[in-house]
């Protein structure tokens, strides 16, 4: 599985409430534009998933 960010799904218009709750840092966002998922880093928890209100961030089949 992959972690990928729907940019048209995200508001971009806010801090991403998401970051604050991966728990490797794997999420970014540079201004308030859609985060995005450094895949190096993200051991594909899901808490970024569940706690995204939007539901912008899901997981794929790699």
């Amino acid at each position: 599985m992959a972690i990928i960010v729907e940019k048209n799904r995200c508001p971009q218009n806010h801090p991403c409430p998401s970051i604050r709750v991966c728990p490797v840092g794997a999420l970014k966002q540079q201004g308030y534009k859609a985060p995005t998922v450094d895949a190096a880093k993200c051991t594909e928890c899901g808490k970024c998933v569940s706690y995204c209100p939007m539901g912008a961030i899901r997981t794929v089949k790699k």
